[in-house]
This record gives structure tokens, C-alpha cells and sequence, in this order.
């Protein structure tokens, strides 16, 4: 079956048919037929074909030369030559059919051929094909082609590292902007009305994508993201600016689900690891660079300046996406037909209102409690109690609900199920040893918080590393299964080693036994988010998506309040055993308080907060070991098929 457009056939029809009827009558073309002839095959000529061209004009000048002198023209090379034309072209459609079928499969788990791969003389027809005008499939989804594809993927690749970069970007400059407010008390809800946006919003894009299409919530939060950026960076007061960081969290919240599923319309099963490593990759850099740069910036140019230099990307992402993203994408075929009011209508905004009331109380409850307010505060109880009363019954309305923002069935049945908890598992790992580990050093190894800031950044890039070297074994090997058990272990190996920090030893060693958990961590990430794909319906990725990016979210907040509490609790007993003195009291009450206040110490309780921290922290990295063995025990039974068959690895 030959693929290219209609128009193009014709043209190669009608040249064979007119080249046949000369050799039929035995006539030869005359000169002014030949010249009709070139001017055809010259709008064909493309670089790629500049050779093949010049050969066929040569056999034309030969011909007039022959016409002219009334010498007769060899038809049957002429035959000979359209023949080829004729072959080749059907040649490149048969090849591509056989390469593309697996862009219409419908459940990525479940493709029972193995893949085809592309040789480089198929690459080369599919370049003269398309250069010489006809139209052939792109190996990308949704009709795109592979000029846009590439433009709405660098416009997706840019958006989601601004979202990374937005979301670290207050971790080392949060004090010089609160001082610049002189509100130091309001630091945390820096973070806490950023989190609360962020998480609690996220799965709605999802729901909301089905229903109106990519291009509109894409567009919507990069609208938001920049008057956000813009508001902090004009922000006059405290309140005014926690406000303006709660709609950042909304637009990068938004940002860093769609950007995902957007790549999920795009790129076939089969390939999208190598792609997702890209995100990783923009991730590890993102978090990085914010993390590291934001408190350069506000030194060294002005706190302002760190919303102010994202503006203009964000504008220019915001041209290009309306430009480049097709309306119709993410869009069912029931939805096509549908006015936006009428999509809207059939939008979960019960599912959605319960889901966003869920996790607002559980994040509001966890994120307070213990920083901001005691854990015996009454609001903190009532939150988590809200929240615990709100979820079953949010499952109850999604179980009944036509479309569900949240449907049950990824939660709770597996193989989905178990890919979720390991999801929210792995980043409760993450988050207990990227939020405890800066305390190491400043508490124990008495370091700045920038030192200790920028200690993060090797860990940072192993992750990328590891997420884009496994995307690319996933495509190679069309296996998932066994690097998802790799990456557990090394969080594992890797949460053990830092149970034994000591102080004193060479700064290199430090950076040693941070690689593994960063290592396992870049093997799950991309390992996970596949792996759920391959067992999901393509008309659910949008949803899936949301679901995984939500209980990772969760899993952020889970991992940071389970070891504060557990730092905290332990730490209590170790001051309690270790420091001895005159002004034990005042000691404990200042160290917990404040981790700085350990530098201006006398010596003598200095060394005995800085061990009882060490007792704390090894318990707390030692909890991160435990959540890696309940995440290999829920991989034990798992089974994920190999992309490409429907054999389970």
C-alpha cells in the first residue's frame, strides 16, 4: 500500500502514461514535449536528488539533441527509467506501512509484534520521499510532523525546566527575601502556598486535557506562570508575594504534568524512554540550577531579578506553543465534534473540587505540623482529619462517575497500583535524603547553608545521568522490569551507606555515598513512568499521567514530613542523653529551634549536639532503606510487559 498523497501519484501516473502512449506509437517526443517533461521533474529537485536530476536532464539534452536531428529516442530507456520511479516510490510506501503500523496500537502493553527498526537506507528513501514532495507518514503520533514535533518538544522541554527551576529557585534565597520584607517568620509559607497550588492542581489538567484538548490548559498555565513570575518579581509586601508564589504553583504545577503527557500524545511507546530521559535530564538540570543559582542571583544582581530573567522564555514559549501545538491534540474522537461549553459540561468538577479539598487539607496538616505550627495544634489535627474523611468518599464519587478525574480502577488494581506506590515510595527515598542531607552538613560538618546547597549538585547530575542512560536501555533492550529492581537497590545500597555518615573524613567520600541513592533514583523515575504507560490505554495516559506525577507530589510530602518527625523525636532523646552542663535547658531549646545556633555553642555542649544529631540523621537515612525494601517487595510480583510483545519481564 503506497502512502503519499494523491496529488504526488497522479503526477507520476501521468508522466508513465504519457511516455507510454509515445512508445505505443512509436513516436518520438518532440522538443517542445521533452521541455513540458523537465519542467515536471524539475519541481521535484531537492538537494538530496540534485544527482539522479542531473543525470535525467543530461538524457533530455541527448534527446532534444536526437529530436533535432530527427535521430530516434531510445524508449525503452526512457520506459525503463518512469518503471523505476514508479518502484521506488512504492517501495519506500510498502516499507513504511510495515514500520508504522505500530502507531495506531491501542494498548501499549499488549503489541504482539516485535518493533521495526529503521536501517539507514530506509532513512534515506524516507528523506528523498519526503524531499521530492510526498507526503509519507512521521513516525511521530497525532499527524505531526517531524519539523513541529521537534518545535512543540523543545517549546514542552524549555516550559518544564522553567517549572523545575521555579520550584527550587526560593531553596537558598527564601531568607534574603523575607529579610527584604523583614517577615523571617513567613519563610515557610514560601513554600507551603507553592506546594499547596502545585500538588492540589496538578490532576486536574489531566481530566481537564481529555476534555478540552492540550493546547488550551498548556497555554492557560504558561498565561499563568508568567504574570505569576511577573507579580513576585513587582511584589510590595510579604503577602502579596506568598500570593503570587501560590499562582506560580498553579502554572508549574500545571506545566510539569502536561509537558509529559503532551510528549505521551506524540511519541510512540517504543521510543518515548529516550525522550522521557530528555525531561529527566531538564529536570536534574532545573532543580539543580535553581537550587543553586537562586541565591547568586539575589546577591549578586537582586532578589527580583530571579522571577524577572524568566519572563521572556516564558512569553517566547508561550508564542511558540500557540503556534506550534495542534488544537485537535489529546482530543477523543467524541470530543472533536464538541463545542468547548459542552466539553466543560462533561468535565468531573465534583471528582476535581474533592480531590483538590483532599489534598489541600493533607498537605496543609503535613507540611505545618512540626514546622509552623506543633503537631498538636488543633488546626493540624483537624486538616489531616478532613483529609482522611474526604478520601474514601472521593473514591466512592470517582467509582461512580462516568469519566473520573481519579479513576479507581489505577489505583487499586495492579500492575498500576503497585507502580503507583512505588512511585510515591521512591520519592519519599528522594525527598528524606535530599531534605535531611543539608542538615548533615550544617549541623554536623558546621557548614553555610550554600556550601551545603552546593553539595546537591552532584547528586543532581547522577540523576539525570542515570535517567537518560536508562531511557536509553529501555528502548534498546524493550525491558523495564529489571531496571526499576536495579534503581530500587541502589536507593537501597545507597540509604544504608548514609546511615554511617561520620564527620571528619575527606569531602570527596561524601559525594561517593551520595551517587547510589542519586543513581537508583534516575533508574526509577523513568523507569516508573514507563512502565506505567505500557500498561495503560492510550486513551487513558492523560489521566495516568496525573495519577503518577499526583502520588509522587504526595510522596514529596510524605518523605519530608515522616523524617522530620522521625529527626525530630530522635534528636529529642539524644539531647536528652548526650547534652550534660549547667545550660543543658537553654542548649536544647536553642539547638532545636535553630540549627545555626549550634555555631555559637561552647565547645564542650558543641560536640555533644553535633553527635546527638549524627544518632538522629543515621535513623532517619536508615528509614529511607526501610521504604526501599517495602518498594522491592511490591516489585517482586510485578509484571510489566516488554514493550513491543505481550510477554511480562
Amino acid at each position: 500500500m503506497v502512502i503519499f498523497g494523491e496529488k504526488e501519484k497522479k503526477k507520476i501516473t501521468l508522466l508513465a502514461f504519457y511516455l507510454k502512449i509515445y512508445i505505443t506509437m512509436n513516436k518520438s517526443p518532440s522538443k517542445g514535449d521533452l521541455k513540458d517533461e523537465r519542467k515536471r521533474l524539475n519541481q521535484f529537485q531537492t538537494s538530496d536528488m540534485r544527482s539522479e536530476i542531473s543525470f535525467r536532464n543530461e538524457e533530455l539534452t541527448t534527446n532534444n539533441t536526437k529530436c533535432e536531428r530527427n535521430i530516434p529516442v531510445d524508449e525503452s530507456q526512457t520506459l525503463l527509467y518512469c518503471t523505476n520511479i514508479t518502484q521506488s516510490t512504492e517501495s519506500i510506501g510498502e516499507e513504511l506501512q510495515r514500520n508504522s503500523k505500530l502507531t495506531n496500537t491501542q494498548v501499549y502493553g499488549t503489541i504482539t509484534e516485535e518493533p521495526r527498526r529503521l536501517s539507514s537506507t530506509s532513512l534515506e528513501r524516507i528523506d528523498t520521499a519526503q524531499n521530492i514532495g510526498i507526503e509519507l507518514k512521521s513516525p511521530y503520533l497525532a499527524g505531526v510532523s517531524v519539523h513541529r514535533f521537534w518545535l512543540i518538544f523543545t517549546v514542552n522541554l524549555i516550559s518544564f525546566f522553567i517549572a523545575v527551576f521555579d520550584t527550587t529557585i526560593m531553596i537558598s534565597s527564601h531568607p534574603v527575601i523575607t529579610s527584604a520584607f523583614e517577615s523571617s517568620n513567613s519563610a515557610s509559607w514560601l513554600s507551603t502556598a507553592f506546594l499547596l497550588t502545585s500538588t492540589g492542581f496538578q490532576p486536574l489538567f489531566g481530566g481537564l486535557s481529555d476534555a478540552v484538548g492540550r493546547k488550551k490548559p498548556l497555554l492557560f498555565c504558561l498565561s499563568i506562570l508568567s504574570i505569576a513570575t511577573m507579580w513576585c518579581a513587582l511584589a510590595q509586601s510579604m503577602t502579596s508575594f506568598i500570593i503570587a508564589r501560590a499562582f506560580c504553583g498553579l502554572g508549574a504545577g500545571g506545566l510539569i504534568s502536561l509537558s509529559s503527557i503532551v510528549i505521551s500524545d506524540l511519541v510512540p511507546i517504543e521510543i518515548r524512554s529516550i525522550y522521557q530521559s530528555y525531561i529527566n535530564v531538564a529536570f536534574g538540570v532545573g532543580s539543580a540550577s535553581g537550587a543553586a543559582l537562586g541565591g547568586w542571583i539575589a546577591d549578586s544582581l537582586g532578589w527580583r531579578w530571579e522571577f524577572g530573567i524568566q519572563i521572556p522564555t516564558l512569553v517566547l514559549c508561550l508564542c511558540t506553543a500557540y503556534i506550534a501545538i495542534p488544537s485537535y491534540l489529546g482530543l477523543t474522537e467524541a470530543n472533536k465534534n464538541k463545542s468547548l461549553l459542552q466539553a466543560l459540561k462533561e468535565f468531573d468538577y465534583k471528582g476535581s473540587i474533592l480531590l483538590t479539598m483532599t489534598t489541600t487539607f493533607l498537605i496543609l496538616g503535613l507540611n505545618l505540623g512540626g514546622n509552623i505550627l506543633p503537631w498538636k495544634n488543633v488546626f493540624v489535627i483537624l486538616s489531616l482529619i478532613i483529609s482522611i474523611i474526604l478520601f474514601p468518599y472521593l473514591i466512592y464519587v470517582e467509582s461512580h462517575t462516568e469519566r473520573p478525574i481519579l479513576p479507581p480502577k489505577i489505583m487499586f488494581q495492579n500492575p498500576r497500583a503497585s507502580i503507583i506506590l512505588i512511585s510515591c515510595l521512591g520519592s519519599m527515598i528522594a525527598y528524606t535524603i535530599i531534605f535531611n542531607i543539608p542538615i548533615f552538613f550544617q549541623a554536623v560538618m558546621l557548614e553555610s547553608a550554600t556550601s551545603s546547597g552546593l553539595r546537591l549538585l552532584v547528586p543532581s547530575v547522577v540523576t539525570s545521568a542515570a535517567g537518560t542512560l536508562v531511557g536509553f536501555l529501555i528502548s534498546w533492550t524493550k525491558r523495564m522490569k529489571v531496571f526499576l529492581v536495579i534503581g530500587i537497590l541502589f536507593s537501597f545500597v545507597g540509604s544504608i551507606a548514609m546511615s554511617f555518615l561520620r564527620r571528619g573524613w575527606q569531602a570527596w567520600v561524601y559525594l561517593i555515598f551520595l551517587v547510589p541513592t542519586s543513581f537508583g533514583q534516575g533508574f526509577m523515575i523513568t523507569t516508573i513512568f514507563m512502565s506505567i504507560l505500557s500498561v495503560s490505554l492510550q486513551t487513558e495516559q492523560a489521566v495516568v499521567s496525573s495519577t503518577v506525577v499526583l502520588w509522587r507530589s504526595l510522596g514529596t510530602v510524605f518523605g519530608v514530613s515522616l523524617s522530620s518527625l522521625i529527626l525530630q523525636n530522635i534528636l529529642w532523646v539524644c539531647l536528652d542523653q548526650n547534652v550534660i552542663g549547667p545550660e543543658r535547658e537553654e542548649v536544647i531549646k536553642a539547638v532545636r529551634k535553630s540549627v545555626t545556633a549550634i555555631h555559637d555553642l561552647k565547645p564542650l555542649y558543641q560536640d555533644q549536639v553535633r553527635d546527638s544529631y549524627t544518632t538522629a540523621l543515621h535513623f532517619t537515612f536508615a528509614s529511607a532503606a526501610v521504604l526501599s525494601l517495602i518498594c522491592l517487595l511490591a516489585c517482586v510480583s510485578l509484571k510489566i510487559p516488554r514493550i513491543g510483545t505481550n510477554r511480562n519481564t
